[in-house]
């Protein structure tokens, strides 16, 4: 399967890449769109070498912010909650007690540590299982699309 060329990408698709980069230059590994809970979907799972899980948001604009409804229902499922915005994004709309992420298609920076909340050892093992299911069927879909659904 090709990689996408960063034109190609959507604005929170190229912030996702940026924030990817970042926390592998951290020694963390990540997915994009996993699935915590039923009506759920966040933009950046990045899980740690010791096991410490990471959430981010990724905000193209204003509206973009405005819109989401469910971000505080990502909350319970990370150690530390981070947005990943573009240097144009109004950084005065997001809460002060997240994290902060300036990022683009090529790399990206934390400005403002989130706040940790450490998950209970029952969550932190349902958010690992649920990394790594579906980072393999992401792995699977690369190597035999016709045979995955739903990926």
């Amino acid at each position: 399967m090709p990689i996408e060329p960063l034109t190609e990408l959507m604005p929170g698709q190229r912030l996702a890449r940026g924030v990817a980069r970042m926390f592998r230059d951290l020694g963390f590994v990540t997915v994009e769109e996993l699935v915590p809970a039923a009506g759920l979907r966040v933009d950046v799972c990045a899980l740690g070498p010791k096991g410490e899980i990471r959430v981010v948001e990724c905000k193209s604009g204003r509206a973009d912010f405005r819109a989401d409804r469910k971000w505080q229902g990502y909350l319970e499922f990370a150690d530390r909650f981070y947005w990943a915005v573009d240097a144009d994004f109004p950084v005065d709309l997001l809460p002060a007690d997240t994290g902060l992420i300036l990022a683009d298609g090529y790399g990206a920076e934390i400005l403002r540590e989130a706040p940790e909340a450490p998950l209970a050892p029952a969550r932190r093992k349902k958010m690992m299982l649920l990394f790594a299911r579906h980072a393999a069927l992401r792995l699977q879909a690369l190597r035999d699309p016709a045979g995955i659904s739903g990926v």
